[in-house]
């Protein structure tokens, strides 16, 4: 059976792990393998975005060297396809086994476990791509993007679309002015298309082929049920960020960077709908809409930015939209001055949608393009600078930020208004302040 606690001493992982960060202290340009050497990825979760992940290593034509998921049944398909990948059931004894056989890590673990597997990868000189949202907790990001710029390592958040055409052309026409000034942006998804507004499933037997003690990782202990792994947990407090952390990762990333937003000054949630009683204890909320409130910098007026998800849609702009066109289910409208956009999830497509849409010039492509979200992650780990990856942890850590701080918002219900101070890590609340920080169980630890 796989649901009793893991054998692997905790305590011996992490001697190994500070015996590896010790030898791996130099920069990574310093000990990297040479440009033409093929680099070696361990996987940390296997089966679902793990799965793509997998698929971008090896369509960027590197080395997949091991794998690992608690979750046997799930990751089935990836072992057969990857014959030469050891596989493992406990991540950390694959970091320990394969420490000097593995160049890089990638993490596609439930949010709830993304932190603690990074760090201990980043702990011991490996350079790290870990999906999206970064973290369950901002204090998790901002311990992962401090341990990893001190050590020169190459990271990567798995918000794919930050590599994509529409992106590239969403920064190009908001910054040459050809849209004119925003001053206000509306994002949505169509998420959750799993459970929320909820009380955690019953118990039910842990499965032969899933060990249920390391899937739950650093969180509290509760009982596994099938109505939460391996999919339905983004719905829960306890292991997933909700609809927002889901796919904000994709939508309200390219405001952000095109916009040059940063994290914001305010957060106030409108809606934040519940109609069971108690679910607020176990689960996110069915629809939720958000306002983000982001200060004028370097000549830019302020910025709102208003999230919709579930039932909440993006309200049509002022003079309707084209013929045959909605606001978008998934993705951004962006209200300028002289015109409106929208684009997609993941910078989808972006496309002028006012009355006037006629007089719309596009400007120049002065945007560098993306070799490809992991390739980026590739070519800065040969090169030894992590600029190259263009959804580092500098520019995934506020983002992430942003993100929680909506969701933090959400869990504490309508008329919720936060204030955030990023030096303090304080947002005037004392509830939402202690939900800012991690806390995990005995044994467990950054």
């Amino acid at each position: 059976m796989k649901n009793r606690p893991s054998s692997f001493s905790r305590r011996k992982f992490l001697g190994a792990g500070a015996a590896a960060a010790t030898l791996n202290i130099l920069p990574s340009h310093v000990w990297a393998q040479s440009p033409n050497e093929k680099l070696r990825v361990a996987f940390i979760g296997s089966g679902g975005r793990g799965a793509a992940n997998i698929g971008g290593t090896k369509g960027a034509g590197e080395i997949v060297a091991a794998l690992c998921d608690v979750d046997q049944r799930r990751c089935a398909k990836e072992v057969r396809e990857n014959p030469d990948a050891k596989f493992f059931t406990d991540w950390r004894e694959m970091l320990t086994e394969m420490g000097d056989k593995i160049d890089a890590v990638a993490v596609s673990t439930p949010d709830h476990v993304h932190a603690v597997a990074a760090m201990a990868a980043i702990k011991m000189g490996k350079h790290v791509y870990v999906e999206k949202p970064l973290t369950l907790h901002i204090s998790e990001a901002r311990a992962l993007r401090k341990e990893a710029n001190a050590r020169n390592l190459c990271t990567q958040m798995g918000n794919t679309g930050h590599a994509a055409e529409g992106a590239r052309l969403t920064n190009e026409w908001i910054r040459s002015g050809a849209i004119g000034e925003v001053r206000e942006v509306h994002c949505r998804t169509n998420r959750p298309i799993w459970p929320q507004d909820i009380l955690r499933p019953p118990a039910m037997p842990v499965p032969d082929t899933m060990n249920w003690d390391l899937w739950i990782g650093p969180a509290e202990v509760k009982p596994y049920s099938d109505k939460i792994a391996p999919f339905n947990w983004r719905g829960l407090i306890d292991y997933g960020t909700g609809a927002l952390g889901d796919l904000g990762a994709h939508i309200i990333d390219h405001p952000v960077w095109a916009l040059g937003l940063g994290v914001p000054e305010r957060v106030e949630v409108e809606k934040a709908d519940r109609k069971t009683p108690g679910s607020e204890k176990d689960s996110h909320p069915a629809s939720c809409i958000i306002h983000y409130f982001f200060a004028g910098k370097d000549g830019r007026p302020p910025v709102k930015v208003t999230w919709f998800d579930g039932a909440y849609h993006i309200p049509e702009p002022e003079g309707g939209m084209p013929e045959g066109k909605k606001t978008p289910d998934n993705g951004c409208l962006y209200l300028g001055s002289k015109h409106f956009m929208m684009h997609g999830s993941h910078g989808g497509n972006p496309e002028i949608i006012d009355p006037k849409r006629a007089d719309f010039k596009a400007p120049p492509k002065t945007e560098e393009r993306s070799p490809g979200h992991y390739k980026e992650w590739f070519d800065a780990i040969r090169a030894g600078k992590p600029a190259l990856a263009k959804s580092n942890f500098d520019v995934a850590v506020p983002l992430t930020e942003t993100l929680l701080l909506g969701v933090i918002g959400s869990r504490l219900g309508a008329g919720t208004k936060l204030t955030w101070n990023a030096e303090t890590m304080t947002t005037g609340n004392v509830e939402a302040d202690k939900m800012v920080h991690h806390q995990y169980r005995e044994g467990w630890s950054l």
